[in-house]
């Protein structure tokens, strides 16, 4: 904000930018056009939703244990190339594990 003196004596004249625009349209039609997104949004989610693909119950088990077997490999391999380099940063500075 800005203050501009009319002259002596006179008090400082403000101006303000808050204001709203004049032509900002009216809450209730703001509130039903966000309600109409939002029921287009999730009516696109559930059509979407049945055209998927989803697996059969022999795949969702196959796909679990391939991911838990993978887990647990991947666990094990990270331990032994821990104990490994363990093993060689030891022998390499002298110090007994």
């Amino acid at each position: 904000m800005k203050s501009t003196p009319k002259g002596p004596g006179s008090p400082a004249r403000t101006t303000s930018t808050n204001r709203p625009p004049a032509n900002r349209p009216a809450a209730t039609a703001v509130r039903a056009r966000n309600s109409r997104a939002t029921q287009d949004f999730f009516r696109g989610v559930i059509q979407e939703m049945r055209r998927v693909t989803w697996p059969t119950r022999d795949e969702w088990v196959a796909a679990t244990i391939l991911t838990v077997v993978l887990v647990v490999g991947v666990g094990i391999f990270t331990y032994v190339v821990d104990v490994v380099f363990g093993w060689i940063f030891s022998f390499l500075t002298g110090r007994a594990r």
